[in-house]
């Protein structure tokens, strides 16, 4: 039987290298999607065959639709996308925060999940395959003027939405939403929070669960 392939954004560090590596172990080839060049051909180089290193940004449609056709090129085929490229904020906050900061993080954090979603789905459809969205914590529960979580909010929606629409042609959506996580994300580690294997083992479920099976949300948080 081939291989089953995996599209990642945000795959250079944090949970998407983790979900790379969960991934090849499990036999999947991974497409490694994210904006750090250098990082992506180290990563791809260290999981050998089963990886290509696709340099991209996920504002740019165009960019994403160029890199799941290279995805479709060099193994045949999606079976699942992984919208998971996300930022937070430097200065949270209404009145202290910068619009063009948030300006860039409704760029990522939301549109990039659309352009993900646009660009992964025609070959998804393909498959009967699934998409899973980085949701949050915080995208569960109101967090005073967390301009951050309300575009988690947003993930939390679309996916839902999605698994509605996907179910039609026989594809799952479902929404990954951790707790802090131990990953670049944070200026100081976090060692005693969640890992990025944990979440990574949760993705693996998700694209990984047989075709009855429609998991909608996976929520984890740290025990400490």
């Amino acid at each position: 039987m081939a291989a089953k392939t995996l599209f990642i954004t945000g795959a250079s560090s944090g949970i998407g290298e983790a979900t790379a590596r969960h991934a090849v172990a499990a036999g999947w080839n991974v497409a490694l999607c994210a904006r750090r060049a250098e990082r992506l051909e180290a990563l791809s180089t260290e999981l050998g065959e089963q990886a290509i290193a696709l340099p991209g940004d996920v504002t740019d449609l165009a960019s994403l639709e160029a890199a799941v056709a290279r995805t479709v090129e060099a193994f045949g085929g999606l079976d699942a996308a992984f919208a998971n490229a996300g930022i937070g904020l430097d200065t949270p906050g209404t009145v202290e925060g910068d619009p063009e900061e948030w300006r860039r993080l409704v760029d990522i954090n939301v549109m990039g999940v659309l352009h993900t979603a646009r660009a992964a789905i025609p070959e998804l459809k393909k498959r009967k395959g699934t998409l899973v969205l980085t949701g949050s914590a915080a995208g569960r529960r109101h967090i005073s003027g967390s301009i951050y979580g309300a575009t988690k909010w947003f993930v939390h929606g679309y996916a839902g939405n999605m698994a509605e629409e996907m179910r039609e042609w026989g594809g799952r959506c479902a929404v990954v939403a951790p707790g802090m996580v131990d990953t670049p994300f944070f200026d100081e580690a976090k060692p005693d929070k969640l890992h990025p294997d944990d979440v990574a083992e949760a993705v693996l479920h998700i694209i990984t669960a047989p075709s009855r099976a429609s998991i909608r949300e996976i929520y984890l948080m740290p025990q400490n």
